[in-house]
């Protein structure tokens, strides 16, 4: 019987689902999940959810007391969900869930730092070790500085808006567990950057960059790991087979699942070793020359992280609108 690409693709690369919906996940049984602002806010809206909110709000309200506004229970419920839909998710995968740091703090070291400390606090109060967590941070130069302190306390991270392979670099070279280059955003920009209406998968300016970001770790030894984010289309997976990991939505896996044929490796270290790659060595001045001269990748962080604050703003509001109803 012929195999699917899901079920060949699961031969040769780590399967993530990119979604915060329990039911999803349960379905396609990935190793490891990933969360992000706006998949919190898309599961808190759902119906089957609604005791997982209510019960994050009436326990932030408890601990702030009766004086605190909604708008302050809001905020400390949103990080209490993530964590809340953590713990759900962990009890159906095998793996790892990563977990948003507030996209706002994207640009303050200190309070990313304090943020994930505060994240697998309350992981491990719950009984969930620090082992299966990642706490997800912008992989700006001081979300890398963060993630790099809380690498060195036995907390993983995973550095997420990843656009250029300067990102990439800083981030192998301060021990972080794991990167998320975000394939369709890059698509994206190319199209309205060029007017094109497509690219064929293998010329995908996201798969390029992946592509290159996974030759350049494994030519040169390093251990953070590579995980495509935001993919378009299936074709941009199948160009990617052979990557470490790839977090892919509900919809996508769907069609994965549902398609048989050979699907080829593309990426694997014994070829990256004789890639004709140079080695580029990386300060602050050297990432901030080369982050102003990438275009795209200087566009798509900021909007990348200018998104996720709406989305987390978006999730206050719906929550401090719940807990209006909840207190009648």
């Amino acid at each position: 019987m012929a195999k699917t690409l899901l079920e060949q693709l699961r031969e040769m690369t780590v399967v993530v689902a990119d979604t915060g919906d329990i039911q999803a996940i349960e379905t396609f049984k990935p190793r490891d999940a990933t969360t992000n602002p706006s998949l919190i806010t898309a599961a808190a809206q759902m119906p089957q959810y609604q005791g997982i909110v209510d019960d994050t709000l009436k326990g932030a309200r408890e601990t702030l007391g009766k004086e605190a506004s909604a708008a302050q229970v809001a905020t400390l419920a949103f990080e209490r969900l993530a964590v809340s839909f953590g713990r759900k998710i962990l009890d159906v995968i095998p793996g790892r869930v990563s977990t948003e740091v507030d996209a706002r703090l994207s640009f303050d070291t200190d309070a990313s730092i304090r943020v994930g400390r505060e994240l697998i606090a309350m992981y491990e109060a719950e009984g969930v070790s620090r082992e299966r967590i990642l706490i997800k941070i912008a992989a700006t130069w001081e979300g890398i500085q963060a993630a790099a302190v809380l690498e060195k306390e036995g907390i993983h991270t995973n550095l997420t808006l990843l656009f250029g392979l300067h990102q990439a670099i800083a981030c192998a070279e301060n021990g972080i567990t794991l990167i998320s280059p975000f394939v369709g955003r890059i698509l994206d920009w190319y199209k309205k950057d060029t007017g094109r209406d497509s690219y064929e998968p293998a010329e995908d300016p996201g798969v390029l960059s992946v592509t290159e970001v996974y030759n350049y770790y494994k030519k040169f030894g390093y251990k953070t790991e590579v995980m495509g984010a935001s993919f378009r289309n299936v074709g941009e997976i199948v160009e990617l087979a052979g990557c470490d990991l790839l977090t892919i939505a509900p919809s996508l896996l769907a069609e994965l699942q549902s398609t048989e044929g050979e699907l080829v490796r593309k990426l694997d270290p014994a070829k990256s070793a004789d890639a004709a790659i140079e080695k580029i060595t990386l300060d602050k001045a050297t990432f901030d020359r080369m982050h102003a001269e990438n275009r795209m990748a200087s566009e798509k962080l900021a909007e990348g992280i200018e998104g996720f604050t709406k989305a987390l703003e978006s999730l206050e509001e719906i929550l401090a609108a719940r807990l209006a109803t909840l207190e009648g």
